[in-house]
């Protein structure tokens, strides 16, 4: 059932409980565990964290755990599956799922005893109402039993009437019963057809925090960073991020006016966050302009920076903005003052002239003391390379404790050390892309684009991680689309596979919808790929809390593209 008062449903409920927080491994979730950490420190709540990867994790966690815990907080994990039936629970637990996945599963949401979902109800849920899809036993009715017993008693014709009344009456009731069933199918097919994403589960726990009167800059700026994880991830509509960002920035005026009177407003250690107006180029505050240009997303499609004439463009703009090839090249802290200060308008009015009109967008960024500057996606970038690191073999906890401890201000070494991983990901993602484009790996295959990195592709092992495959498909689709003259093409949702374990023979595969500026953000390759590995019987695994994140046999590749085929045609 959905919680309307979080204070006292969900905060009172755990204060003097030990609780289970169940954390699934992206961005936006560790943003939220920290704000939810701090309350906890707070009020000395005590708790476990234990970071989950997928559904066979969430499983054994939950069995590890289900002794010593009644109470078990899931963070961005859980909302989209039957819970209960999933877990197979005792009847004392009590389960708070904070979840940006949708659609929410139906039995969670009229479950009124265990599951308890922290979740806005505002996003357009469009639950199905209950009596369309739940009947009540005693609705069904029993058979006609009662006519038996007087048999002896009645003479035989009026029996016989009787009795041919109660099969119709049974007859109408199960026509009844199918039409029922039949609806019901049709209703849930169109509210689970689409995977989506909600609010911010930061966002979430901060409105908690702030009901709370607990807030602080620290909770505020990681609910920055949890909405800056779903743009970067491409999870929201542009719409929504404007919306939520407008929320937020109601909340950084009202702390930053609380603090303008306060002694330490300029000491050494001191938080500010303010919005910005400031450039879609990723990291450009710690790289260098010409490499950030190079490999951000939109300057780099804007130009076709894979083909020579994209390099030459690129030439050209440097040099309508006036600036010497030395100074873009070199570090962004080395370059001269004179340059800096009106560097943003600069740049804004060049990408005006070669056609990138929204080269700016609204955001936050932070200062800690008077020389660590960073923007709220520089942050999200780099926690999200350091949850998916592949540098050494370190397991998934290890990599999720590194990401976490990124987000405190008191580790910025181990954000900068995450700010050096994310460059190395998003120079291979350029490369990447570059190479897919221009030896034709994107193919169409009728309802789709199909692109397969094979074993040996430079940087491989990178894609072997979700978020990382995720994030170069996104890139490469839009890429494609600047790129590709077939109309087409250009409205058709693109699959990508790479190998996700050699030794196994698993790839990992991940499809994500047509690239669109009005597009919805909805995904519906979860449903299909299920439809599919069914009809084909392929072996794969369907254990992301993503459902359109798969892996499956590399020996079942073909014949599972072929039933996607049919079955999207």
């Amino acid at each position: 059932m959905f919680v309307t008062d979080v204070r006292k449903d969900f905060y009172e409920v755990v204060a003097n409980q030990r609780v289970a927080l169940l954390v699934s491994a992206d961005v936006d979730a560790l943003c939220a565990c920290k704000i939810l950490q701090a309350l906890f420190h707070c009020d000395q709540i005590q708790y476990t964290l234990v970071p989950v990867t997928g559904w066979q994790d969430l499983g054994t966690a939950f069995l590890e755990h289900k002794e010593q815990f009644r109470y078990f907080v899931l963070i961005n994990c859980g909302a989209n599956v039957d819970l209960l039936e999933m877990l197979q629970p005792d009847d004392d637990s009590i389960f708070f799922i904070c979840d940006t996945h949708r659609p929410v599963d139906v039995v969670n949401v009229y479950n009124d005893t265990q599951i308890k979902l922290l979740i806005k109800q505002d996003d357009d849920l469009g639950v199905p109402s209950y009596d369309d899809i739940f009947q009540d036993e005693d609705d069904e009715g029993g058979d006609d039993s009662g006519n038996e017993s007087v048999e002896g008693s009645e003479p035989s014709d009026k029996r016989r009437r009787f009795d041919e009344g109660a099969v119709e009456r049974r007859i109408e009731r199960q026509r009844a019963r199918r039409e029922w069933e039949a609806r019901r199918r049709e209703i849930l097919f169109d509210y689970e057809q689409y995977e989506y994403h909600g609010t911010s589960a930061a966002m979430m726990f901060f409105e908690l925090a702030w009901v709370l009167t607990k807030d602080t800059k620290d909770m505020l700026w990681w609910a920055v960073i949890g909405l800056t994880d779903q743009w970067v991830h491409d999870k929201i509509t542009h719409m929504k991020y404007v919306t939520d960002i407008a929320t937020m920035q109601r909340h950084v005026s009202r702390h930053n006016h609380r603090n303008e009177d306060e002694e330490n407003s300029l000491s050494i250690d001191c938080m500010r966050i303010s919005f910005e107006y400031d450039l879609r180029l990723t990291l450009y505050q710690h790289w260098s302009l010409y490499e950030s240009i190079c490999n951000s997303c939109y300057t780099s499609c804007s130009f076709k920076l894979w083909t020579l004439n994209g390099q030459k463009k690129l030439q050209e703009f440097l040099a309508d903005m006036g600036l010497p090839l030395k100074q873009v090249r070199q570090k962004f802290n080395s370059m001269d003052m004179s340059i800096k200060e009106n560097l943003r308008d600069v740049i804004e009015e060049s990408s005006n002239k070669y056609g990138m009109k929204d080269i700016r967008v609204q955001t936050f960024s932070v200062h800690f003391g008077f020389k660590n500057r960073f923007l709220a996606s520089d942050m999200v970038h780099a926690t999200t390379a350091l949850l998916e690191s592949t540098e050494k073999d370190e397991g998934d906890s290890d990599n999720f404790i590194k990401a976490l401890d990124s987000l405190s201000r008191s580790n910025l070494e181990r954000l900068h050390s995450g700010i050096d991983l994310a460059k190395k990901k998003l120079m291979a993602i350029q490369q990447t892309v570059a190479s897919c484009i221009c030896t034709n790996l994107i193919l169409s295959q009728g309802p789709f684009l199909y692109c397969y990195l094979m074993e040996g592709t430079p940087d491989v092992k990178l894609f072997s991680k979700p978020m990382a495959l995720t994030l170069l498909c996104k890139y490469l689709l839009k890429s494609f689309v600047h790129s590709t003259r077939n109309k087409r093409c250009k409205l058709l949702p693109l699959i990508m596979a790479a190998p996700k374990d050699v030794e196994k023979g698993t790839v990992l595969v991940v499809g994500i919808p047509p690239e669109s500026d009005t597009s919805d953000k909805k995904n519906f390759f979860g449903r299909a790929f299920e439809k599919a590995a069914e009809s084909t019987s392929s072996r794969t695994l369907h254990d992301h809390f993503d459902t359109s994140i798969i892996e499956l046999k590399t020996d079942d590749r073909s014949k599972f593209l072929d039933a996607l085929i049919t079955l999207l045609s």
